[in-house]
């Protein structure tokens, strides 16, 4: 069976820094699970690698696309399908790297998403109801179909809230309960799941401090860039964290404090949902950063241990 290695975990915990340590001892390359990454333009906002950073390791799903360009979970399964046979030709070990569960769980248990031929008509109203009704509105609708999807997607993702109302109007089925049962897949992957993760206030404070520091280096001018130069708010790209505030802030519908404030408030919610979806996973490795004093050495040497 080929090797293949997740390192994974909630944002700010530091997987960035010891992928690349990783890679290097175990000559790998990075394929990024960050469904904003992908995107040129947007590098303060994604806190995105640099090349210097990248220190020689080669990284794969970054700068592929343009912020208007559609962006979801169907699309990065079929690129990193082509990308880790190439991996392995070159003798080399792909290697997982990014917070997004819903990515990993496709790639590594070739999971299908959809079962469903896409009904125009279902989406299109949907799309409608979500622009007069509001998101609020739709999610509260998939709380009473489908409690659990609810609970895992957020009402302001509007995207995922459709596709999972439009599969139970298609199907009658919760996809909630179709992506269960396709959670019981097994791997045709050698594979290690490692999870990070820290103390919940100390990662608190990391995500606040991190955002802080993007707001110093630019943040707020690089996403009005983008909305002056015409990408629209319900673009893929607009909806993360950090973008969907700020458009917000450049409509006028609250200061900029408010806007800083809730990018905090978005991504604490975010890293406690991160943490959540992999608590449900099978075959995953925690590493609590505690257990080794948050050093960076110690947590690379279990992990090399582990494999």
């Amino acid at each position: 069976m080929d090797k293949l290695i997740i390192l994974t975990g909630p944002t700010a915990v530091g997987k960035s820094k010891l992928s690349i340590e990783l890679a290097k001892k175990i000559n790998g390359e990075i394929i990024s699970a960050d469904s904003m990454q992908v995107y040129r333009k947007m590098n303060i906002g994604t806190d995105k690698i640099t090349t210097q950073a990248m220190d020689g390791v080669p990284h794969h799903m970054i700068d592929i696309l343009d912020p208007e360009d559609e962006f979801n979970v169907y699309i990065f399964k079929d690129m990193v399908n082509k990308i880790i046979p190439e991996i392995y030709s070159r003798g080399h070990v792909p290697i997982i790297v990014g917070g997004t569960g819903f990515y990993i769980q496709a790639v590594l248990y070739d999971i299908d998403f959809t079962q469903t031929s896409d009904n125009e008509g279902i989406r299109q109203t949907l799309e409608k109801r979500a622009v007069e009704e509001g998101p609020e509105a739709l999610h509260k609708e998939l709380e009473q179909v489908d409690p659990e999807s609810a609970k895992a997607i957020h009402a302001n993702n509007v995207k995922r809230v459709i596709r999972a109302l439009e599969y139970y109007q298609l199907t009658g089925n919760r996809i909630s309960e179709h992506n269960e049962d396709q959670r019981e897949k097994t791997s045709k992957y050698d594979f290690r799941y490692f999870v990070l993760t820290d103390d919940r206030s100390l990662l608190y404070s990391r995500i606040e401090k991190r955002i802080d520091e993007m707001v110093e280096n630019g943040l707020v001018e690089e996403v009005r860039q983008l909305y002056e130069s015409g990408i629209p708010a319900d673009a893929t790209s607009m909806q993360g964290i950090g973008y969907r505030e700020l458009l917000g802030y450049f409509r006028g519908e609250y200061d900029l404090e408010r806007a800083i404030y809730l990018i905090k408030l978005n991504t604490r919610h975010f890293a406690k949902r991160q943490l959540t979806w992999f608590r449900r996973e099978r075959d995953v490795i925690w590493i609590d950063k505690q257990a080794f004093n948050r050093d960076d050495s110690l947590v690379l040497q279990e992990i090399l241990n582990k494999i």
